[in-house]
């Protein structure tokens, strides 16, 4: 034979090569070879083939081995645990034939002299060479050496790699799945590792991990090597990245960016056995963002560009060189949970009780499952571990495979969202609920559970089984809408969960939700932070502001990117964003809040929506929420966005609105820019013609509106049998706004509870005209399911 049937240089390689040097080997050669010319760097190397292999195990007579003790395992006359430390020896103690190993080592010293550089340092990879063996679907099967060095260790690299060919997680696979041990092939590849032991690394996706959603790229990163946010040994930064953005370079599309604590970090080792070593990081590192903006943006490129290169969405690693400061794809690899499933196939789980939450951490999938607490410290723990308990430990790698294959649910302390523990709980279709940080210890071995991941992306362990629905529906099979729908959002985490409805866009997105439970400080009290008096809350915005110089840019940022996550769900669908509607109570109880609020005997009637906007009071406040809503919109790229305005009590009120924005920089028209206002005031219904002048729509609030058509106390439990928004007047007061809005060239929508709740309102609401309704997520299919069945009855 000669040398080019055992070494192929990664740039003569491509995706038909699989057969020769596995799929791994296979893609790096596709990138190195399609995508250089748009940028996408690649370290280069080489691969050993399939008859290298084979040439190996014929050579040291590993055949008959394989054979016998496969066959003895099939047989139950041996364990998985001694036949695969038997191959595994055999492996490790066979020699290379003289040509192979010399043309490994001529390789070595060549991509050395490539580089300027004696015994480069090298990171050597298994790939499997099968084409049918789906290697991604189960992460991490066979070994990965990193920072090898010399041709005597770089040999002994691929001896270790063939051997993890016939680890005991990679036999018991096979075996359930019925391959031929002897029909598979390994290709070793041999790539220049990037130096980002002094940098940082991580993986990224092409897609939502979580729910599918493929107008995202989502990007780990930690200090260090890669390998500890793959192995999930750390809870890595997490950025968030709206694809159709980067296609405009005036753009800076990042819907989120979340620092991980990043306890530890793998750096070479300069001495001792083992190429890598663990650390812990300095506090420092853990407090800084890994990645730059321009960094996040260049690898988000990357990740469209390989996308659409193979056609499919993609799971990739990435590391950052610290001397030259370059960024290296390292790996790419096809995603296999959610480019799999069927588009219309939608899966929908609902909490109908709540309980006491005993631990929170990252969700993972949007499931739920109950069972018992099973606290184990390593997978030789099998044994005390029951199919349908709860997994729950420090952390996981390949070697817990049988494990949680049994689980109903699992659990870690550290990890993030493309850990080990992630990507398998993804692929085995079980919740999980990672880097809690203190599960382990919160949890008690043996007690009952519900693990949540249905409520957006924090992951909620509850004490005791809870109720829950699950529902399985195929959406092509639903009717079409009469009128169009679109839904109610508040939550930025959880917007994504709902890309898949046949919805039409947001019609309420909820602007105080960000502000209570994502921001939680006053705007006022970080627009005025010199002014604020209380110690404890100045001590608390220090604390939560930490890292911003000024600290009006925390509130900015946060609200912007949480208003642009909403939006970019349903893009390019419109998104109607209400400015703040807290009442003065409510925002008292913000932090630092109780010093700009005054005390009202009936806030819901007070200082709320338009009125606070333009008064003195809060003018300061209402700017941010303007420039917040400015970012999303003309930065981010979110033009999507419309603007609503609540509780606007006067025509003369709406102008000095609109003249307030537009000293913000939002003029209703100005870069596409649409003005919508709340119809929750009969003063709104009576001079309806006079609003549709100034806006672009309305938006009925079925709550408010009948509460003061009817003057009864929304929140008054001795007169809930009042409060009605079917009641006649209020229905009256919808047809009116309807009518005089459509003479006017105004559209009209509901963004009210009532429809969600009631579907024969619903459909009062269609006969009567209205544009659109918006309904709650979760009762868009019910509502729809209803029309199916109407119309069947109809028909």
């Amino acid at each position: 034979m000669t040398e080019k049937n055992y070494i192929r240089w990664f740039e003569d390689l491509g995706n038909g090569d699989v057969a020769s040097v596995g799929g791994k080997n296979a893609s790096l050669g596709e990138m190195i070879g399609n995508l250089r010319e748009q940028g996408v760097r690649v370290p280069g190397g080489f691969a050993t083939t399939a008859d290298a292999y084979r040439a190996y195990v014929e050579h040291n007579e590993l055949g008959d081995t394989i054979r016998e003790l496969t066959e003895e395992l099939a047989r139950e006359e041996k364990s998985l645990k001694h036949v695969g430390k038997d191959i595994r020896e055999a492996f490790r103690k066979g020699e290379f034939p003289e040509d192979i190993e010399k043309a490994i080592r001529e390789a070595y010293e060549e991509l050395a002299a490539r580089n300027d550089k004696q015994d480069l340092p090298v990171a050597v990879r298994s790939s499997a060479t099968a084409e049918d063996l789906p290697e991604a679907s189960f992460a991490g099967q066979q070994e990965t050496f990193l920072n090898i060095r010399g041709g005597d260790d770089l040999i002994d690299a691929c001896r270790k790699c063939y051997a993890s060919l016939f680890t005991d997680r990679a036999l018991n696979y096979r075996e359930h799945r019925g391959f031929d041990h002897l029909q598979l092939a390994l290709s070793v590849g041999v790539q220049k590792m990037v130096g980002s032991d002094k940098a940082c690394a991580g993986v990224m996706f092409s897609l939502d991990t979580d729910t599918g959603f493929p107008d995202v790229v989502v990007i780990n990163a930690t200090w260090g090597l890669g390998e500890t946010v793959v192995q999930g040994t750390v809870d890595p930064d997490e950025y968030r990245v709206f694809k159709p953005g980067l296609e405009n370079k005036n753009l800076v599309p990042i819907l989120a960016r979340k620092c991980g604590s990043k306890k530890e970090k793998m750096i070479y080792a300069s001495r001792g056995s083992a190429p890598t070593r663990t650390v812990n990081t300095k506090k420092a590192e853990r407090e800084a963002m890994v990645l730059g903006d321009d960094e996040i943006l260049t690898l988000a490129r990357w990740a469209v560009s390989i996308e659409k290169h193979y056609e499919k969405p993609m799971d990739m690693e990435w590391a950052k060189d610290s001397e030259s400061g370059e960024l290296y794809c390292v790996q790419a690899r096809p995603e296999t949970v959610h480019s799999q499933k069927q588009s219309g196939a939608f899966k929908s789980y609902r909490l109908e009780e709540t309980g006491k939450v005993l631990v929170r951490g990252v969700a993972i999938g949007e499931s739920i499952a109950a069972g018992r607490v099973r606290i184990l410290k390593s997978p030789k723990e099998i044994d005390r571990f029951e199919d349908g308990d709860v997994l729950v430990t420090e952390r996981t790698d390949p070697d817990w495979g049988p494990v949680m294959k049994r689980a109903t649910a699992i659990v870690t302390d550290h990890g993030g969202r493309t850990s080990h523990a992630a990507i398998v709980s993804r692929e085995l279709g079980v919740p999980a609920i990672v880097g809690t940080g203190s599960g382990t210890g919160d949890l008690k071995d043996g007690q009952e559970v519900t693990v949540s991941c249905a409520e957006g992306s924090e992951g909620r362990i509850y004490e005791g089984v809870l109720d829950y629905e699950e529902r399985d529906i195929d959406i092509g099979d639903l009717p079409e809408a009469p009128v169009e729908l679109m839904i109610n959002l508040a939550a930025p985490d959880a917007a994504f969960r709902w890309w898949r409805l046949p919805v039409h866009g947001v019609g309420l997105a909820r602007m105080e939700f960000i502000i209570n439970n994502v921001i939680k400080i006053h705007p006022l009290a970080l627009a005025r932070f010199d002014e604020v008096e209380d110690k404890k809350a100045r001590k608390r915005i220090e604390e939560l502001t930490a890292g911003y110089e000024d600290k009006t840019e925390y509130f900015i940022e946060h609200l912007s990117r949480g208003i642009a996550m909403i939006a970019a769900s349903q893009y390019p669908d419109p998104v109607i964003v209400r400015m703040s509607d807290f009442k003065t109570n409510e925002y008292a109880s913000l932090i630092g809040g109780e010093q700009f609020e005054p005390e009202e005997e009936n806030p819901m009637l007070g200082f709320r929506g338009a009125s606070r906007y333009y008064s003195d009071r809060y003018r300061d406040g209402f700017a941010l929420e303007c420039q917040a809503v400015k970012r999303a919109r003309e930065e981010i790229g979110l033009d999507n966005i419309v603007v609503m305005i609540p509780f606007v009590r006067s025509p003369r009120e709406a102008d000095r609105v609109i003249e307030v924005m537009a000293g913000h920089g939002l003029g209703r028209g100005e870069n596409g820019l649409q003005l919508y206002m709340m119809c929750e005031i009969p003063s709104n219904v009576f001079l309806a013609e006079q609003f549709a002048e100034r806006f672009d729509g309305f938006s009925i609030g079925s709550n408010d509106l009948t509460q003061l058509v009817l003057g009864v106390d929304r929140d008054s439990e001795e007169l809930s049998e009042l409060f009605d928004e079917r009641d006649e007047a209020v229905k009256t007061a919808i047809v009116q706004v309807i009518e005089k809005a459509h003479r006017s060239g105004c559209k009209v929508g509901i963004c009210g509870q009532a429809p969600s709740d009631y579907p024969d309102f619903a459909q009062f609401l269609v006969d009567s005209g209205i544009d659109s309704i918006s309904l709650n997520p979760d009762s868009v299919l019910d509502i729809l399911e209803i029309w199916r069945e109407d119309k069947g009855r109809d028909g």
